[in-house]
C-alpha cells in the first residue's frame, strides 16, 4: 500500500514505509525488486548489471515461496481476492479473512482440507463479524468451484476450533437488498422493517434463514401496500426458492395474526 502525506503524522508514516499488512504471507515484511534495467537514480545499468539484477529478482522471488507455508498463504491470498472483487469487499474485511485463515491454517485446519473452501469459510466468516454479512448463495455465484455446503462446513469448522464471536445475522440487513432488486418503494420497505420487528418479538425469526424471513416479510409487505410482485419475484430476487418464502410467510402470519388476535383479546 501507499501511504499519502497529508499533515506532519501521516508525512512521518510515510518515511518508514509500507505499513504492515496481514494480507501477504509475510505480512510485508519482504523486499520487492522491481526494475532490472536501471539504478535508483534512473540510469541505464550495463548488460552484466542487468544480468546480475535479473538473477538477484529470481532468487528473491523463490526466497519468498519456498516454504510449504508461505505457499499455502499465497494460493489463500488469490482466492480471497476473487472474493473481495466479485462481491466488493472491504479491505477491513479482507484482512479479518486473512488473519482468520492464518489462525485456521495455525491450527491445522487446512490439513486434509482444500485451501479455497477454508478461505471461503473465513471470508463468509469476516463478513458477519464486520456488519457486512453476504449469504452464501452470493459466494457460491462468485466462486463456483466452492459450493454453498462446503463453505457452511468450513464456517461450522472455524466457529467450533477457533472460537469465533460472529453475531447473530439481522434479517433486516437484506430487506433493502431485496427490495432494490424488483423495485419495490420506501413504504413497503418500511413495512416489511416493521413487520420483522414484530416477528423478532414474538421470536419468530430464531434459528431462521435471515434472507428467507426477510424475503417472506417483504413479500407480506408488498400484500399490505398493494404491490403486484409474486412469491416467485421475491424470491428469486432473495436468490432464494419459492418454498422458503412461501414457509416463511405461513410462519410470519401465524406470528402475526396470533398476536393481533391477543391484542383483541386484552
Amino acid at each position: 500500500p501507499e501511504w499519502r502525506s497529508i499533515d506532519e503524522e501521516e508525512e512521518s508514516r510515510s518515511r518508514v514505509g509500507a505499513p504492515l499488512s496481514i494480507m501477504y504471507s509475510d505480512h510485508g515484511l519482504s523486499t520487492v525488486i522491481e526494475k532490472v534495467d536501471e539504478d535508483a537514480a534512473g540510469r541505464k545499468l550495463s548488460k552484466e548489471k542487468r544480468e546480475h539484477m535479473l538473477r538477484l529478482k529470481k532468487l528473491d522471488t523463490t526466497s519468498q515461496v519456498n516454504s510449504s507455508e508461505a505457499r499455502n498463504l499465497q494460493q489463500a491470498v488469490n482466492i480471497l481476492q476473487i472474493y473481495v472483487d466479485k462481491l466488493h469487499l472491504s479491505q477491513p474485511v479482507a484482512e479479518r479473512a486473512m488473519l482468520i485463515y492464518r489462525k485456521a491454517l495455525k491450527a491445522g485446519l487446512v490439513r486434509g482440507r482444500s485451501i479455497r473452501s477454508i478461505m471461503a469459510a473465513a471470508t463468509y466468516a469476516a463478513c458477519r463479524i464486520m456488519g457486512t454479512p453476504r449469504d452464501l448463495r452470493e459466494f457460491e455465484r462468485a466462486f463456483p468451484i466452492v459450493k454453498r455446503k462446503t463453505i457452511a462446513q468450513g464456517y461450522r469448522l472455524l466457529l467450533k476450533h477457533l472460537g469465533l464471536k460472529v453475531p447473530v445475522a439481522d434479517p433486516k440487513i437484506y430487506v433493502h437488498k431485496i427490495a432494490s432488486k424488483v423495485g419495490l418503494d420506501e413504504r413497503t420497505v418500511q413495512e416489511a422493517l416493521r413487520i420483522l420487528e414484530e416477528a423478532e418479538k414474538r421470536g419468530a425469526t430464531v434459528g431462521k434463514d435471515p434472507v428467507g424471513i426477510a424475503a417472506a416479510a417483504l413479500y407480506m409487505a408488498c400484500q399490505e401496500t398493494t404491490q403486484n410482485l409474486t412469491q416467485k419475484d421475491i424470491a428469486r430476487a432473495a436468490g432464494v426458492t419459492e418454498v422458503t418464502v412461501r414457509n416463511r410467510f405461513k410462519g410470519l402470519k401465524d406470528i402475526l395474526e396470533g398476536t393481533a388476535q391477543e391484542v383483541k383479546q386484552a
